[in-house]
């Protein structure tokens, strides 16, 4: 049995959910207060931060190691491309989503003072990518994959980060709608996740 240490709010543990719930296996979901930690979480992760995945003697607390771990131990359905270049390229992409990107979400959840330059820098990004969505379905193109399962918690939290991405966005946010449609992204909300989006 696979256990997710998951912080109830946090969207790098909303990813790991998502990729569970696609899979549709057998795991249990360990909710965390991110506010008050339990004691065990930096026991098992040096860094005291969620999601940690525990299975028997393995440990795994990077939302990207965590998911192509479950990705290649369980491959139906396969989330990241067969083709090794293929592959290669989902990771450059996600590698840089997680830089230019994902690196100001937690100035967004702590209201630091550089939140608004996060909000501008991410919304800057997320109105880059909105072109690829008049040309294809999903990020790497028909097929439902790793980056959208990083990407759909930054979206479904626009409105809670207070971020407008205006008019020019409107293929992004449809396929976000697409996204959010899901039933292994419908599964994956937490109850706080539900009311985050109006």
């Amino acid at each position: 049995m696979m256990n997710l240490y998951s912080g109830t709010t946090c969207p790098f543990s909303h990813r790991c959910r998502i990729v569970l719930y696609e899979k549709g296996m057998d795991f249990q979901v360990i909710d965390v207060d991110l506010f008050n930690k339990p004691e065990d979480i930096a026991v098992i992760n040096p860094y005291n931060r969620v999601p940690v995945l525990v299975e028997r003697d393995l440990i795994l607390y990077e939302p990207n190691i965590i998911n192509e771990y479950i990705d290649e131990r369980f491959p139906h359905p396969q989330l990241m491309p067969a083709d090794p270049i293929m592959r290669a390229k989902a990771r450059q992409l996600l590698s840089g989503m997680e830089r230019e990107i994902f690196v100001h979400i937690e100035a967004l959840e702590k209201s630091a003072k550089t939140a608004d330059k996060a909000r501008q820098t991410i919304r800057d990004r997320l109105v880059e990518l909105a072109p690829i969505f008049t040309k294809q379905k999903h990020m790497l193109g028909e097929d439902f994959s790793m980056l959208d399962v990083a990407i759909a918690p930054l979206l479904w939290r626009l409105d809670h980060y207070g971020i407008d991405l205006g008019k020019q966005a409107a293929p992004l946010m449809k396929y976000a709608e697409r996204i959010f449609s899901r039933q292994g992204f419908i599964d994956a909300l937490t109850p706080p996740e539900k009311v985050m989006r109006r």
